[in-house]
């Protein structure tokens, strides 16, 4: 059984899934990749106690090289005490030849940075940052998966402010902006995964240049605004017009003053706070 996602806000109640794996005999694996730099600095429930196997990107909240790591914990060795020498038989030889040096010295700076007591400041202030993110969205309108965000991710659905399918619009007109996120499904999708009625963003790297509360309010009304400007938009029902539509909307929203004055807004706003 897994336990895991790329596009969930809320903590994972590892210890319910357990009970059911526990209850069928099965083996429980989670995935932190998004989480595990929340996780390492206590501001996300950990898995371990629960699961038998822990796998995990080294990037994303973790701060580090794009690579992975798989890990067994003790109450997995207890169930198979060759459990770690499976893994590691599976990925090499089986699967992985090869290794990138250069990487696994990147995670290991990583892994230290995240041992450091200013980690779990950087950590706690992405949950900080990223409910603030959350309440300035939702009080303009905006509708959250979830209702908030409990982690380091905001989940927007689009489809009550710019109809189903508007996830590219408010990605691409925000990326003209300064601001990067991607579109992505939610749920009840009433659309396609290329058209997606979402959007997913989220804090870490705007926290780890500096920013606090104060600018998420900032980015957040900034979204507000552009999201704002988009709703005379709506994605064609025939899929043969809308390449031509999507263009058309493009040469459009680039040419608008608004967003241009956006645009200076937010590059002033990221010039105070340099990439570190």
């Amino acid at each position: 059984i897994w336990v895991g996602a790329t596009a969930y806000p809320l903590k994972f109640n590892y210890k319910k899934f357990a009970e059911i794996a526990d209850e069928v005999g099965a083996y429980l694996a989670a995935d932190i990749a998004h989480v595990a730099g929340l996780i390492v600095g206590g501001a996300h429930p950990s898995p371990v106690p629960y699961v038998h196997i822990v796998t995990t990107t080294t990037h994303k909240t973790l701060r580090g090289p794009r690579g992975a790591m798989i890990m067994v914990t003790n109450k997995g060795l207890k169930k198979d005490p060759e459990l770690g020498d499976k893994v590691n038989k599976a990925v090499f030889p089986g699967l992985q030849g090869g290794p990138h040096d250069n990487t696994t010295a990147g995670i290991a700076l990583a892994l230290f940075e995240a041992a450091q007591p200013s980690f779990k400041k950087y950590a706690a202030q992405i949950v900080k940052n990223s409910g603030v993110l959350a309440k300035t969205l939702m009080d303009g309108g905006l509708k959250l998966v979830g209702g908030g965000s409990e982690n380091h991710l905001l989940l927007v659905n689009l489809t009550n402010v710019l109809g189903a399918g508007s996830g590219v619009f408010a990605q691409k007109a925000l990326d003209l902006v300064g601001l990067t996120l991607n579109k992505n499904t939610v749920p009840d999708e009433t659309s396609s995964p290329f058209y997606p009625s979402g959007v997913r963003l989220g804090p870490p790297a705007s926290t780890s240049r500096g920013m606090k509360e104060k600018e998420m309010k900032f980015i957040g009304s900034v979204i507000l605004e552009v999201i704002d400007l988009l709703k005379s938009y709506r994605l064609p029902e025939k899929k043969e017009e809308r390449k031509a539509y999507i263009t058309k909307f493009e040469k459009e929203i680039r040419a608008n003053k608004k967003m241009k004055e956006i645009h200076l807004r937010v590059k002033k706003l990221a010039l105070r706070f340099p990439i570190p």
